[in-house]
């Protein structure tokens, strides 16, 4: 399923946009989140960093997007680089002027705003003028006509698909080279899911957006991503093509819920060989 040799899985082995080499993760200087994990993303492409809650896929998102000292957290160990430069010592708001930019689970929207004005705060590093800026909004809106029906409602009282379009819709005012998307089906209604998914394919394919999504909903992540990593307690325990994590028995019985006969731990696979770089 990997490249041994390279340390490359071989449907990541285009010009990466994110390469995530070998991190240490510790919060308050003691406690041990993220172990050697290391991944890629290919530019203009659709990754999915699977696994449970309490994984440490949120944990990863905030190591890229440089959140964790808000939470005093910090990478002591690896490196991080966005289009071939490392990004560890920037700020937050430094990567999204470079075209970084995470959608936090759970949305955050502006409550107090309107639709339209949470929009707008997405295109607050930019200066290339209104003109442009009116562009993507219009942009935005051809992409989510629901937000175009909401644009003077206040979003806290919007649904909470409409705030996880709201979200997105404010990453793609940055104009954004990767979105680093957490949880998105988190929530909503399996319709809902769908139709937020079909946004992110159409985004992709477009836009030329990059996606590093971090899911539970193991089922519908695969079915969009064109490859795949799984965490277990702040390690990658497998990782390979989308549809190759699709027909994987292991990962059929312990995320899509088949064949099994409940839950367990890729740990307690005897027959399962970690590679050596996620023992380091």
């Amino acid at each position: 399923m990997t490249d041994q040799t390279s340390g490359l899985a071989p449907a990541q082995a285009g010009k990466p946009i994110l390469a995530v080499n070998n991190i240490e993760v510790i919060y308050d200087h003691v406690i041990l989140v993220l172990k050697g994990v290391s991944l890629t993303v290919p530019e203009g492409g659709i990754v999915a960093l699977l696994g449970a809650n309490g994984a440490g896929k949120s944990t990863t998102l905030k190591a890229i997007s440089n959140l964790l000292r808000s939470e005093r957290g910090e990478v002591t160990k690896g490196s991080i680089e966005f289009e071939g430069a490392r990004i560890e010592a920037q700020t937050a708001n430094e990567l999204v002027r470079r075209g970084c930019i995470q959608v936090m689970e759970g949305r955050h929207c502006f409550g107090h705003l309107t639709v339209e004005e949470n929009l707008m705060t997405g295109a607050f590093t930019r200066r290339d003028g209104k003109a442009a800026i009116k562009r993507d909004l219009d942009m935005v809106y051809d992409y989510f006509p629901r937000l175009r029906e909401r644009r003077s409602s206040q979003a806290g009282y919007t649904s909470g698909g409409e705030q996880q379009m709201t979200a997105i819709g404010r990453a793609l005012m940055s104009r954004p080279k990767m979105i680093l998307l957490d949880e998105p089906s988190m929530g909503l209604a399996p319709q809902l899911q769908e139709e937020i998914f079909e946004i992110i394919r159409k985004l992709n394919e477009e836009q030329g957006v990059s996606f590093l999504l971090a899911e539970q909903n193991t089922s519908i992540a695969l079915r969009y991503a064109t490859y795949g990593y799984i965490l277990e307690s702040g390690r990658i325990v497998m990782d390979g093509a989308a549809s190759d994590l699709r027909e994987n028995a292991d990962v059929k019985e312990f995320y899509l819920g088949v064949g099994g006969e409940g839950r367990r731990s890729f740990k307690n696979v005897k027959h399962y060989k970690r590679r050596k770089r996620w023992l380091a």
